[in-house]
């Protein structure tokens, strides 16, 4: 049974669909009006890894994840640049997808954009005004948080500790519209050269808060199984989605809220584009390889802080370039291994179940393949191992290997027409003791990225 951390009760809780073998699943997108960060990547590589581990299990994943495309940040630009709002929107949606494709990102079921949903947002925002939930004021509307009793629920905290500091995280002016300084908008009156759309309250756009609501009752329906999203999303945006939806449609919300650590610097400060302290995924993935990144990001615990610099990519690589190693081992003893028993790997299939089922350990699933791994490279060794014993430990090793999305392809796979044939010209050389022509091939596919290692059981390579 697989048991999560549930950021709404705090403790873990085991986990039950709505639907049987069905799982409802809303992410928080990133706003497009930038490349995206390594705390942004951080998040969708996550995520990403939960929804896989879920399918591994047996479920179906609705899953859905945003696209803010109409905000502050995103006219900011466009005002800067000269562009238009939807040309900045759709400029980095297509960014994100190429660089998230590299880190071998599924694509949601859907990733809906607020610009196409604008008039359900419009009517959301009308029932609220209807049950007393919401008000109009000077163009603006205001949801009511002291309506709505539970407000502070995810996060925590009681309308009273919310409205003592609420002065501090509003301007003068809105203050002045809202009857409590902790309503929260939703729904924004244009200013001059803004993108705006039709409303019952006159020209504007919508806050941001209400666009997820929107959205995931659109997809999903009034209750969905899991909401997730980055550890600063649940105060104010998580909270003020629970009520709005919950003040809308008289129903729980969502069962389950799954948040991920922040990315830090080496000095533990959060990485942000506030502090101009972070890295572009755009740029990371040009530096090094998208698969090793995704290593790091997908293995280390979600709800911890990951210290993300150079260093810590450098041991992901090793980590990832010995179970690379292991696959490519395996493929060529293969080659000579003979008919025989079956050796019984299932106790690490099961260990790797029990680590993730527990709230998706990954660290302590990532050790039993460590030592998975480990045994089947002496197996690899044994001269009286068998074909089929090393093609169910090859299967289960990349079977659970891709629920962290690390795909490996095999030898043969990545080894070209022209480079098989310069390894086969270096083992006839061997063969002839012909060394100085043996060690000029191994010199050139050095070049080519290739490193040779020549063992007992043959030739093996490894790219370097």
């Amino acid at each position: 049974m697989i048991k999560l951390y549930n950021t709404l009760t705090n403790q873990k809780e085991e986990f039950q669909s709505i639907e049987p073998n069905k799982v409802k699943m809303y992410v928080c997108g990133p706003t497009v009006y930038n490349y995206i960060h390594v705390g942004n990547a951080r998040s969708t590589v996550v995520f990403d890894t939960i929804r896989r581990y879920l399918e591994f299990r047996g479920y179906e994943v609705e899953y859905i994840s945003n696209f803010t495309d109409v905000d502050d940040k995103v006219i900011r630009v466009a005002k800067e640049t000269d562009q238009s709002v939807e040309a900045v929107a759709e400029k980095y949606i297509q960014a994100f997808f190429d660089d998230t494709s590299q880190l071998n990102v599924k694509r949601a079921t859907a990733h809906p954009r607020v610009m196409n949903h604008i008039e359900d947002i419009i009517q959301f925002i009308e029932e609220l005004i209807q049950k007393g939930y919401a008000y109009e004021a000077d163009g603006d509307v205001y949801f009511r948080t002291d309506r709505f009793k539970d407000y502070g629920k995810l996060s925590d905290q009681s309308i009273e500790d919310l409205r003592h500091g609420a002065s501090e995280r509003t301007n003068e002016d809105d203050n002045l519209k809202k009857e409590s300084p902790i309503d929260f908008a939703l729904w924004k009156n244009v200013k001059p050269g803004e993108i705006s759309w039709k409303s019952p309250w006159g020209a504007g756009r919508p806050g941001w808060h209400i666009e997820c609501s929107v959205m995931a009752g659109h997809y999903l329906g009034k209750t969905i199984d899991i909401h997730a999203g980055g550890h600063d999303l649940t105060f104010p945006h998580h909270e003020n989605e629970i009520a709005q939806s919950e003040a809308r449609n008289g129903a729980k919300f969502a069962n389950y809220w799954l948040h991920n650590g922040f990315v830090t610097t080496a000095e533990g400060e959060k990485m942000s584009k506030s502090l101009g302290n972070f890295m572009l995924l755009h740029d990371l993935v040009k530096q090094f390889d998208p698969l090793v990144i995704r290593f790091y990001l997908a293995t280390a615990h979600y709800r911890h802080p990951l210290v993300f610099n150079t260093k810590t990519l450098e041991e992901a690589q090793t980590n990832l370039e010995r179970f690379r190693t292991t696959i490519h081992n395996i493929d060529y003893r293969l080659e000579s291994a003979s008919e025989g028993e079956t050796i019984d790997f299932s106790d690490y299939m099961n260990r790797f179940i029990i680590a993730m089922d527990d709230d998706f350990n990954a660290p302590n699933a990532l050790a039993v393949l460590h030592e998975f791994s480990r045994q089947l490279n002496t197996l690899v060794s044994s001269e009286s191992v068998s074909k089929n014993t090393l093609e169910a430990g090859r299967r289960i090793l990349t079977e659970l290997l891709d629920v962290f999305g690390i795909v490996i392809e095999g030898t043969k796979e990545l080894l070209d027409e022209e480079v098989q044939q310069l390894i086969d010209q270096r083992l006839q050389a061997r063969a002839e003791k012909d060394f100085a022509k043996s060690d000029a091939i191994r010199d050139q596919l050095k070049e080519q990225g290739i490193i040779l290692e020549d063992t007992p059981q043959g030739t093996r390579w490894k790219r370097g």
